[in-house]
């Protein structure tokens, strides 16, 4: 697929990016034009996903590091800004998914959950500000889920209640920063084929699953990515403190 070079002269910051959703998101604002500075946890993820970028003619640098860190962000954001001096879009995209049930939740696995997810969520977004308020323009995409609002459908009450809490934060922050020409938006994933889903449930339950949707099928990070293209580009300028669904009729609501 061809894509218009709307993104010319942007940088973005995509978190996770080593695999899965953010992945495919690098690759689909790579692909318009951005300047992609790559987040993950594993440095070697990172700097496949750039490898990756670059054999596609893009430009891209490697910014790993845990966004539960605020000095490994504080360090993303200076290598970004070193590289490529400003920071147009950031996508909150870095999560992680335990199935763990409540009564057997230990305080540790809680925490961790939360904080990749959420809190990884805040600290990105707090550090992107001073320089997307410089520019007059700013996109913060958030990753929430169909958990955030409904239940999980393979993570646990952690991962639900972190969703939820980036529902939250969106609207709050969307209010705070829209005089600043910053929009701040979720999106909201039903049950997608990634390495994290199918590491969490096995192929028979997948195929139950996938059978019970209305459209009858898993989504693909590649839509997803193209949801997140349109909420980060001029196109949905009058967009802020929404949550978008993708997935396929799972919850209507």
């Amino acid at each position: 697929m061809t894509h218009t070079k709307e993104f010319e002269g942007k940088v973005a910051i995509v978190t996770g990016a080593g695999q899965g959703m953010g992945r495919a998101v690098a690759e689909r604002l790579a692909a318009a034009g951005a300047l992609v500075s790559v987040n993950d946890i594993d440095a070697d993820s990172a700097e496949h996903t750039v490898s990756v970028l670059q054999k596609g003619g893009a430009e891209a640098v490697a910014a790993p590091g845990s966004v539960t860190s605020t000095q490994q962000v504080s360090d993303m954001l200076d290598l970004t800004l070193s590289r490529f001096g400003k920071v147009h879009i950031l996508v909150n995209n870095a999560g992680v998914l335990r199935p763990t049930k409540v009564i057997d939740i230990e305080e540790d696995e809680w925490d961790f959950v939360v904080d990749v997810n959420l809190k990884g969520t805040y600290l990105c977004s707090r550090a992107v500000l001073p320089t997307m308020r410089e520019n007059g323009w700013g996109r913060i995409v958030n990753f929430s889920s169909t958990a955030g609002k409904n239940v999980s459908t393979v993570g646990g009450a952690h991962y639900t209640a972190a969703k939820a809490g980036i529902l939250g934060f969106t609207r709050h922050l969307a209010k705070e920063e829209a005089a600043h020409g910053v929009t701040v938006n979720s999106v909201c994933p039903g049950l997608i084929d990634t390495e994290m889903v199918r590491k969490t449930i096995d192929g028979a339950r997948t195929k139950m699953y996938a059978d019970s949707f209305p459209i009858q099928r898993l989504g693909q990070p590649s839509e997803v990515a193209e949801l997140v293209a349109f909420l980060a580009s001029d196109r949905a300028a009058y967009i802020t403190g929404a949550s978008l669904d993708i997935n396929g009729g799972d919850l209507m609501i």
